[in-house]
């Protein structure tokens, strides 16, 4: 029996887990905690309570025919995984240019990887989720920063530099949210920041006309407004609502189409918000791509939510650590 550490972390919280692995398809998550990452002020402080949790996990869960193999960490990009570096994800304010596998290493004495959140997903969902079988499959983030990790012809493929599918920076309209630094990019449309800044668009723009702006205005004017809150007034009708999640589809589906275009995968697997919200998303993203992408490359593609569903961080962690590649 082989442990193995991974650590998550995000825009909204860090997750430390300890796995099981029998064999390399064989991988069980046995224990795991986490903490809000903004409760630290900078990415020294947040590594230093990782490594405390770690060690927790470690005294809890190993016993003495047991070790731990290695640590893999995943992380919004842009990073460098070759030197182990988080270079200022737009997600995580201040982590500029932090070493965190000299970091992790020096404190645990246990060999290190630093993976892009959306490759290790990748890894994820084809060893473990619903790309199991394929041989070209994309898998996307769609939470706090959007995403794609790229496996092609079985191989994961991460680019010259680390940046490979880095779709959300690619700008899908001269107006509309920011998201990854620029307006109107992908990031801006399709995440949960860019929905919440649609939605403060839209509510402010009715409230300035002297129109009622229904469910969304509470949490607009408290600034709790979220993607979550957006879905849940949409299921519930609200106009305004609504019209969020029909422009935030229809971008999607855009997106979906360049990428069925340019790289003809068999499967796309969407995380995130869209595997809590398939129902509200799926008619107007099914439409969109129907419209943009050519038709013979669409139809050798699936579209589907993540198999793994919240425990994809935990398990793209995890094969960061074993150093899965494909």
């Amino acid at each position: 029996m082989e442990l193995y550490l991974g650590v998550d972390i995000g825009g909204t919280k860090t997750a430390v887990l300890i796995a099981e692995a029998e064999a390399e398809d064989d991988v069980r998550i046995r224990d795991r905690v986490e903490f809000p990452t903004r409760d630290f002020a900078d990415p020294d402080a947040a590594i230093a309570r990782v490594v405390e949790l770690a060690h927790d996990l470690c005294e809890r869960n190993a016993t003495s025919d047991e070790s731990v193999c290695g640590v893999g960490v995943s992380c919004g990009g842009p990073l460098d995984s070759r030197s182990g570096m988080i270079l200022s994800p737009p997600n995580l304010p201040g982590w500029d240019d932090v070493p965190v596998v000299a970091m992790i290493e020096s404190a645990l004495s246990l060999p290190t990887r630093l993976m892009n959140d959306a490759d290790a997903g990748a890894l994820a969902e084809y060893h473990y989720g619903a790309g199991r079988g394929t041989r070209n499959m994309i898998f996307v983030t769609f939470g706090t920063g959007f995403g794609a990790g790229l496996i092609l012809d079985g191989r994961l493929y991460e680019g010259s530099s680390n940046a490979a599918g880095e779709i959300g920076h690619v700008r899908l309209d001269s107006w509309g949210p920011v998201g990854y630094g620029k307006r109107g990019s992908v990031e801006g449309f399709c995440s949960g920041g860019g929905i919440a800044q649609t939605a403060v668009t839209l509510v402010t723009e009715r409230l300035q006309r002297g129109e009622p702006a229904g469910a969304l205005e509470r949490d607009v004017s408290t600034g709790t407004v979220s993607a979550r809150s957006v879905f849940t007034a949409a299921a519930a009708g609200d106009e305004i609502a609504r019209e969020i999640v029909e422009v935030t589809s229809l971008q999607l589906g855009r997106v979906l189409a360049i990428l069925v275009d340019l790289l003809n995968p068999e499967l796309i697997v969407l995380g995130g918000i869209f595997a809590r919200a398939e129902a509200q998303i799926r008619p107007v993203m099914e439409r969109t791509l129907a419209a943009e992408a050519i038709a013979g490359s669409l139809a050798s593609c699936r579209v589907v939510a993540a198999e793994l569903g919240e425990q994809i961080g935990d398990y793209a962690a995890i094969c960061a650590a074993m150093e899965r590649r494909t």
